[in-house]
């Protein structure tokens, strides 16, 4: 039996974190796994522009805060993404300069703590996943650099573990149930 936590997988788009969130939900039966705010919000009828603008960054940023703010108290729950993914967006997109971190940052902070692991998916040194022709590489590598500092550097001291994980799919699947498993055996 693997421990009751509430694991975030984090990421910039298309490196993995759906599918190891798919894999995850498939051998963490007793996981409930919930979607990334951007696919929840559109089943809600949420309108994005495309590319999406700086007002659907805040947007996913609002909802996936109330995602965990909601659910506090469950367990054994899979997010797929958390805050900081739309931090890293915010941060990057041409027009950060209206976005205004510090009236952010204590309920990011907040809604981050509620979680016991953070998974972070970065880019790899060979991409896993090709991108297609309209993506923005450049921008997608200022997102995983954005994220890498949030998360691993620890800049707003969020307290919150993160594991890094690298390889293939089913590498990436052991490297986060045997952390999982660590945590069962210290509980």
């Amino acid at each position: 039996m693997g421990a009751r936590m509430r694991i975030a997988v984090t990421g910039t788009h298309r490196v993995g974190k759906s599918t190891l969130i798919e894999a995850l939900g498939e051998r963490l039966a007793e996981y409930r796994v919930v979607d990334e705010p951007y696919h929840l919000l559109e089943e809600d009828g949420y309108e994005f522009a495309s590319p999406p603008c700086l007002e659907d960054f805040l947007e996913q940023l609002r909802h996936s805060m109330e995602l965990l703010e909601d659910g506090e108290g469950a367990r054994n729950v899979l997010f797929d993404r958390c805050p900081l993914d739309f931090l890293g967006y915010l941060l990057t997109h041409e027009e950060s300069d209206s976005f205004d971190l510090e009236e952010w940052l204590a309920r990011v902070c907040s809604s981050i703590r509620t979680l016991d692991l953070v998974v972070f998916v970065p880019i790899e040194e060979r991409d896993r996943i090709q991108l297609p022709a309209h993506e923005d590489p450049e921008r997608r590598a200022e997102v995983d650099e954005k994220l890498a500092w949030l998360l691993l550097d620890d800049p707003f001291e969020l307290g919150v573990e993160v594991l890094s994980v690298h390889g293939s799919r089913s590498e990436r699947v052991t490297q986060v149930l045997e952390r999982v498993g660590r945590g069962a055996r210290r509980r």
